[in-house]
C-alpha cells in the first residue's frame, strides 16, 4: 500500500485538516476511497504519535462515535474481565499493533491506543486496526466493524463480506 497526493487530498477533505505523518492508506472502502491511514510513530515535527492506524472516512468515524455513545465500549470492557479467551486475543492484537509500530520506530512505550490491552477506550482506533489488518486480528475491532456493517455500512464503507458479529456466549 502507498499514499498518493490524491489520497492525501481526499484524507484532508475527510478530516477537515491537513493529515500529518501519513505513511500509507491501509484500508480503502469498497468504492476505493481512503478510510484508514497508517501514520508514522513520530509526526514530522518530532511529536510522538502512538496511533498507528487512524480512521478517516466520515461514515466510519460517525459510526464509531455512535457506538461509543451507545455504551459499546463499556460492554466490551466488561466482557474482557469475564472472558479469558477474548482477553488473550485482545492482548495479541495489542502486541501485534505494538510490534508493527515499533518496526517503523520505537517510541519506548507499550501504549498502543484504543485501551488495548486491558480495556476499550476508543472504537475509532479499534475499527481502524481491524479494517487495516482484516478480520481475525483484533476481536473487538472486528465486532465494532461488524456492528457498523449491520448499521448500514456493509458494501459501502465496509466490505460486503465482512463477518457478522457473533452473539456473546450467554452460557
Amino acid at each position: 500500500m502507498s499514499v498518493s497526493d490524491e489520497d492525501l487530498e481526499t484524507v484532508a477533505r475527510q478530516l477537515g485538516r491537513t493529515p500529518r505523518g501519513v505513511i500509507e492508506v491501509s484500508y480503502r472502502t469498497p468504492d476505493g476511497a481512503p478510510a484508514v491511514v497508517k501514520t508514522a510513530p513520530r509526526l514530522p515535527d518530532g511529536t510522538p504519535f502512538p496511533t498507528l492506524f487512524y480512521l478517516t472516512d466520515p461514515r466510519l468515524t460517525a459510526e464509531a462515535s455512535r457506538q461509543e455513545s451507545a455504551g459499546v465500549m463499556k460492554t466490551m470492557t466488561a466482557r474482557l474481565a469475564e472472558d479469558a479467551e477474548l482477553a488473550a486475543a485482545y492482548r495479541r492484537a495489542h502486541e501485534s499493533y505494538l510490534a508493527e509500530r515499533d518496526a517503523i520506530e520505537s517510541l519506548g512505550t507499550d501504549f498502543t491506543g484504543g485501551g488495548m490491552p486491558d480495556r476499550v477506550k476508543c472504537l475509532h482506533v479499534l475499527m481502524a486496526h481491524a479494517l487495516a489488518k482484516g478480520p481475525g486480528v483484533n476481536p473487538l475491532g472486528d465486532e465494532a466493524v461488524a456492528l457498523a456493517a449491520d448499521n448500514g455500512l456493509r458494501g459501502t464503507a465496509i466490505p460486503a463480506d465482512w463477518p457478522a458479529a457473533a452473539e456473546p456466549d450467554e452460557s
